[in-house]
């Protein structure tokens, strides 16, 4: 089984890019008070060389990591390396929506990456993987006679959406989509084991109260990994190209916009995926509330996979920084051959 993997990373002290940004955006990106153009959204931890090295020692089944840059690199990255393929937004995105700042316009065309994979799993810079991780954490056997001979790791359960804030806005986006595409009923019927099962404990309980309520509603998202089918972008590009498209003309981050949480939704309701309780193994990290925890999970490795959330209102920022850099150095101390 063949399981690339996909990770998007931006420098934000580039001047070249800062150039664009500005030019672009009418910020700079240390103008906080815009949630689209904080510059939490886009610094770097410099931690980048421990995702590769987690790669390396903790994942050494994958085959291909596809770095997905604007035409940036790290100076200590060995582009030489077989196993790495540097791509820029070009390489992937047409031309008429470039440059992009939005993360969700980028995610949108990932299916396009020359040379991925049927089957990767999708990274942003602040996902890291800290332990031991077997290739069917993300993707487990399908069902016989299943097209699929291996089918993506996932958690189908609903959460309350409040409707408030950016991200809010742009989940309700996806929902709307998936109800003028998919009758819950009819897929509830038809992969009940998947929405009903053991596997997620106490976190259904939504499911079961929902039951017989006829449409969709917000899923859990897992802040971290997602393991994909490339054929189901393809498929949600067949259906939805015109709401695909007005998304990518949306350079900064909207209202307005779908996001990945889209296409793993529309994976859910296809039935291609297999029932995982991912928060047995994966633990987001909010920086501003739990820098502590944070360091301590990653010096610890208690979980597979760890998001440290950035924020613009972490206190003691460059302590914070040094020390989860201490925690990773302590489980990932050597080299990675992809490092020069």
């Amino acid at each position: 089984m063949e399981i690339d993997l996909v990770v998007t990373w931006v420098d934000m002290d580039d001047p070249v890019w800062r150039a664009e940004f500005a030019r672009w955006s009418g910020f700079a990106t240390t103008d906080n008070s815009h949630n689209s153009t904080s510059e939490a959204r886009f610094r770097d931890y410099g931690f980048l060389r421990y995702w590769f090295r987690g790669v390396e020692c903790f994942a050494p089944w994958v085959r291909k990591v596809h770095f997905v840059t604007c035409g940036q690199k790290p100076e200590w990255l060995d582009t030489s390396n077989p196993r790495l393929n540097l791509v820029n937004h070009s390489d992937f995105i047409p031309q008429e929506f470039l440059p992009l700042f939005n993360s969700a316009s980028i995610e949108m065309w990932m299916h396009r990456i020359p040379g991925l994979a049927e089957r990767f799993v999708y990274f942003n810079d602040d996902f890291f993987l800290t332990a031991l991780t077997p290739p069917e954490r993300f993707f487990a056997p399908g069902p016989a006679g299943s097209p699929n001979a291996s089918l993506p790791c996932d958690i189908a359960v609903f959460r309350y959406n409040s409707g408030i804030g950016q991200w809010s806005k742009r989940i309700e986006n996806n929902v709307r989509l998936i109800n003028k595409h998919f009758d819950k009923p009819a897929v509830q019927r038809e992969f009940h084991d998947k929405w009903f099962t053991p596997e997620y404990g106490g976190k259904a309980w939504l499911n079961y109260l929902l039951r017989y309520y006829p449409k969709f509603v917000t899923l859990r998202v897992p802040h971290n990994a997602q393991p994909y089918l490339k054929s189901t972008f393809e498929d949600l590009w067949r259906h939805c190209e015109a709401e695909l498209l007005e998304t990518s003309t949306h350079r900064f981050r909207s209202t307005a916009d779908l996001t990945p949480e889209l296409i793993r939704t529309w994976q859910i309701c296809r039935g291609d995926f297999t029932p995982y309780n991912t928060y047995k193994d994966t633990k987001m990290f909010p920086l501003v509330t739990m820098p502590g925890a944070a360091i301590k999970a990653v010096r610890e490795q208690t979980y597979k996979l760890v998001c440290l959330n950035d924020n613009v209102h972490i206190r003691n920022y460059a302590q914070v920084m040094a020390d989860l850099e201490s925690a990773f150095a302590s489980i990932l101390p050597e080299k990675s051959s992809f490092e020069l």
